[in-house]
């Protein structure tokens, strides 16, 4: 295969994408639902042509079977009236008339013949397309439904993947929050427990600070009462001395 041929090959698939991709099957249908309408109408008008030469041809063997009677009716005048000449003129253009007659019998025949098969052509053809317009309305119903459907489903397939993102990001979330909370836990635990005792003295258990606040109130009373005795003692003295002689 030559380099032209493959180029040619790979254009004519490329293009036949685009085409397929471009070609909306709805519209397809509606053109082709129009193609044949239009075709319908032509031989309709077929039909309306044929039936109007089939009428013109009937109006013309009328108006010649009315000539045709008059030259019968002249030759019997003229032979009543001693003219047989004019009676034999009479009867030989009257079977001139009945020549044309026959002639156009035959082409009437004919165009009915014509007519009656147009008319089941456009019966059956008008039938077809009206079948037609049933599937054509069908198939567009179908496909559109079947269009919706596929953009709900890739929305759906986009706000899947969008929730599966979500939901990573929240699993996440939880594992740290559970993770942190275990911390806290074990970090509560070893506090309790005296295992991680505060480097500067600031952190106490309750039991510890409940001894000392005893301590304290404790060497509260202790110093209360010592001051409590020494003012008793500093104020003996000066009693002694304020105290009247011979008592």
């Amino acid at each position: 295969m030559g380099v032209w041929d493959r180029i040619k090959i790979i254009f004519g698939a490329k293009t036949n994408a685009v085409l397929d991709k471009a070609e909306d099957p709805r519209q397809t249908l509606d053109y082709s639902y129009e193609k044949q309408l239009e075709l319908l109408q032509k031989v309709r008008r077929g039909v309306a042509d044929v039936a109007t030469s089939r009428k013109r041809l009937e109006l013309q063997i009328q108006s010649l079977d009315g000539q045709a009677n008059k030259l019968e009716s002249q030759a019997k005048a003229a032979l009543a009236g001693g003219r047989e000449d004019l009676a034999r003129e009479a009867l030989m253009r009257r079977s001139g008339i009945q020549v044309q007659i026959a002639d156009l019998q035959v082409q009437l025949a004919d165009l009915q013949s014509q007519e009656e098969k147009l008319t089941a052509a456009s019966q059956a053809l008008q039938a077809k397309v009206e079948a037609f317009r049933t599937q054509k309305e069908t198939i567009k119903a179908t496909y559109s439904a079947a269009e919706a459907q596929t953009r709900i489903n890739e929305a759906f397939t986009g706000i899947s993947s969008e929730l599966g993102n979500v939901g990573e990001a929240i699993q996440r979330a939880q594992d740290k929050t559970q993770s942190m909370q275990a911390r806290a836990t074990a970090l509560d635990e070893l506090m309790a427990s005296g295992a991680l005792d505060d480097p500067t003295g600031t952190s106490k258990d309750s039991i510890t600070i409940e001894l000392e606040r005893m301590a304290s109130a404790n060497q509260v009373e202790d110093d209360l009462a010592k001051l409590k005795g020494e003012i008793a003692a500093s104020a003996a003295p000066a009693a002694i001395e304020d105290k009247p002689a011979g008592e």
